[in-house]
């Protein structure tokens, strides 16, 4: 998000995972994801913790390019996981950049099964781009790209914030969240289940009451 150019294969996917392990993404996320994407949309990553795949990421213009990273018989296809062959659903909401779901899903995961992760293409784009500032005068092109992510008013404001959210990560149920991060596995998982944690800390400050 700090990066003046973001470039991407489609196979990549943006988002927070903090909230879901006990940990606030601020001094950083909460700056630059509502400037870059909107609030509402700053707070589905940085609150739900919901991900974004490449070609969404690029759509809402959180980076600036995305090329495909995936090969089948020698051929680059499109991120098979993501929609990327129609704009809207039936509904008329946005599905372009979507992950796909149900069936879709299903027959996304076989397709991508079948093919090879290659990054030549993302190698070539990211080439292309340095030649590009090559060709541009060095004064005149940092001092507007320090202009246009200048956000120092509104990482001020957030300071405050900070450090009352510092200190509740260190409570029972951001420690508790820290250790099955750090600890879990992808058998038993790396998250916690909070509203239960919630409930038996409920019954422990319940029960000392009583």
């Amino acid at each position: 998000m700090a990066c003046d150019f973001s470039l991407a294969q489609d196979l990549a996917r943006f988002g927070q995972a903090g909230p879901k392990h006990g940990s606030a993404p601020i001094a950083g996320a909460t700056d630059f994801l509502p400037v870059l994407i909107g609030v509402e949309n700053a707070m589905n990553a940085g609150v739900l913790c919901q991900p974004f795949s490449a070609h969404k990421a690029c759509r809402l213009g959180m980076i600036s390019d995305v090329v495909p990273g995936l090969t089948i018989d020698g051929k680059f296809v499109a991120n098979p996981l993501v929609v990327t062959d129609r704009m809207v659903d039936d509904y008329g909401r946005f599905a372009f950049g979507e992950s796909k779901t149900g069936d879709e899903l299903k027959r996304g995961k076989e397709v991508f099964a079948k093919g090879t992760v290659d990054l030549s293409l993302l190698d070539g784009r990211v080439d292309a781009l340095c030649a590009t500032l090559l060709e541009t005068f060095p004064s005149a092109r940092s001092r507007p790209s320090r202009s246009c992510v200048d956000l120092s008013s509104t990482r001020a404001a957030q300071q405050g914030v900070g450090a009352r959210v510092d200190g509740a990560q260190h409570d029972d149920r951001g420690r508790a969240g820290f250790r099955a991060f750090a600890r879990g596995t992808r058998e038993t998982g790396r998250e916690i289940d909070f509203v239960a944690l919630r409930q038996a800390l409920a019954k422990v400050r319940h029960g000392r009451r009583s």
